[in-house]
């Protein structure tokens, strides 16, 4: 069956910047996060309190381990939490973790139509480091730039304002993709349009998601 046709793709070239965000945006990674929280608190004998990822949704790698810290009254400092983490996930990045489908297919028609390309993320520089080079992002993007770098986490603009400077392309003429509520409010916030994408860990939010954001994908093959 042929992907239905968005009306995005229509609209594509009048954007000089897309900007992504990476788990569950451009890679299919959420799964993993439950797990490893489950694992990491087990450490300490305590177990996965029902709400917390929606709780810590949209925060920043530093501002999580902060959190988590406060919250579960951790005995290691930040930096410990952080390397923990690092090490849990630096695995999966590197052999579980793909692409969702369409994404480099949309990207090289990105590419072939000279927009400027930039990934902002929540995650920690050193796991975008190993996703980028087990995904080969930097064959496609032009920046990539994570909310550690900058003073507020999603649903701040901060990390979207930040990409769209290092692209130097104007808010207004930026497009992002986003498949979390505090990311599309982030965008928003940012002055630009966005796009959500669906993904099976914010299922429970999908209307909530296309409602708040400029377009709606299920898959990028729409927009090819």
């Amino acid at each position: 069956m042929m992907p239905k046709e968005n009306p995005l793709k229509k609209k594509l070239q009048e954007f000089k910047g897309i900007l992504f965000d990476l788990d569950g945006t451009l890679v299919d990674s959420m799964w993993m996060w439950r797990q490893i929280d489950i694992e990491y608190l087990g450490r300490f004998g305590i177990s996965l309190p029902e709400k917390l990822q929606e709780e810590i949704e949209g925060m920043s790698f530093s501002e999580t381990a902060v959190y988590f810290k406060k919250r579960f009254s951790l005995p290691d400092s930040i930096e410990t939490i952080k390397a923990d983490w690092n090490a849990m996930t630096a695995y999966k990045y590197r052999h579980e973790v793909f692409f969702k489908e369409g994404v480099q297919d949309f990207l090289k028609v990105c590419k072939n139509q000279n927009m400027k390309l930039g990934v902002a993320t929540s995650n920690s520089r050193e796991l975008v480091e190993i996703a980028a080079q087990a995904l080969s992002l930097y064959d496609y993007m032009d920046c990539i730039m994570t909310a550690c770098e900058v003073e507020k986490g999603k649903p701040s603009p901060d990390i979207y304002l930040a990409v769209a400077a290092k692209l130097q392309i104007p808010p207004s003429e930026c497009l992002v993709f986003e498949d979390i509520l505090p990311g599309i409010e982030a965008g928003k916030a940012a002055g630009m349009k966005v796009c959500a994408v669906a993904d099976a860990y914010s299922e429970d939010v999908r209307e909530r998601k296309a409602a708040m954001a400029d377009y709606f994908i299920d898959t990028y093959l729409e927009l090819i």
